[in-house]
């Protein structure tokens, strides 16, 4: 079985993606600034990667400030790619964002698509898994999204998926072959962005009135109704919100 080495292998997605390979056989290994490695400055890159066949970036940036978003991924992509080609890896497996391969002014995305190009452009095989939105993101949606008392929310569509099975999908995609290229992956369900915090309110007893505008931005930009939609062929999750939402009710 392969050696992976999980960058942000501590994070919501890289701590499930490890355990789910270990699970399967393959020999996973999480590495992340609590293990010693900081791919921003380079530190112990080219100790963890001794002997890899694969690597996963599950990274996040610091913040969602444009400078920084594109400095992070820019820079920590490239010490990675580096690195790996200096210890021989074979595949490159890369978590990002559905929606980044199209026009938006979304500069979260501008900061992955540019990490995209950096992977593509490498000569190391890999892997792009490009994930719909989490239903553990419908918070952060939430706080960007609120003004005053009212939660005042984009008109456009959505098409969430759980962490859970964005892991699950990334580690499949680490076991197997690069395909130097995309894959997109996300939930079974498509409503809008609106009745996605409608019901996740429901569920949790929040009373704030949630409303929808074609000019309210989704992290500082203005989309379309279906910038962040999934195109044709995606793989899709069987957990709907229901289904999550029971599950989070029990934790």
């Amino acid at each position: 079985m392969a050696r992976i080495v999980v960058i942000g292998g501590a994070g919501h997605v890289g701590s499930r993606v490890v355990a789910k390979l270990n699970e399967h056989g393959h020999d996973a290994v999480a590495a992340s600034r609590r293990t010693g490695v900081d791919t921003v400055t380079g530190e112990g890159l080219a100790e963890v990667l001794k002997g890899a066949d694969v690597v996963v970036d599950t990274t996040q940036a610091p913040s969602y400030a444009p400078d920084v978003v594109m400095d992070f991924f820019t820079t920590s992509t490239k010490n990675q790619l580096a690195a790996e080609k200096d210890a021989g890896v074979k595949h490159h497996v890369a978590l990002t964002v559905v929606g980044t391969d199209r026009p938006q002014g979304i500069s979260y995305f501008h900061g992955k698509a540019a990490q995209e190009r950096l992977i593509a452009e490498s000569g190391v095989p890999y892997t792009l898994v490009h994930a719909a939105q989490f239903f553990e993101f419908a918070p952060a949606i939430v706080f960007t999204s609120t003004q005053g008392d009212e939660v005042r929310v984009a008109d456009a569509s959505i098409q969430p998926i759980a962490a859970e099975d964005v892991a699950t999908a990334v580690g499949r995609a680490a076991a197997g072959e690069p395909v130097n290229g995309p894959i997109e992956v996300a939930g079974p369900e498509v409503f809008s962005i609106e009745e996605f915090i409608r019901r996740t309110f429901a569920a949790s007893g929040d009373q704030r009135p949630v409303s929808a505008s074609a000019e309210a931005p989704y992290f500082g930009a203005v989309i379309e109704e279906k910038t962040l939609l999934p195109l044709e062929g995606a793989q899709l999750a069987s957990t709907t919100l229901d289904e999550w939402l029971a599950a989070q009710s029990t934790h």
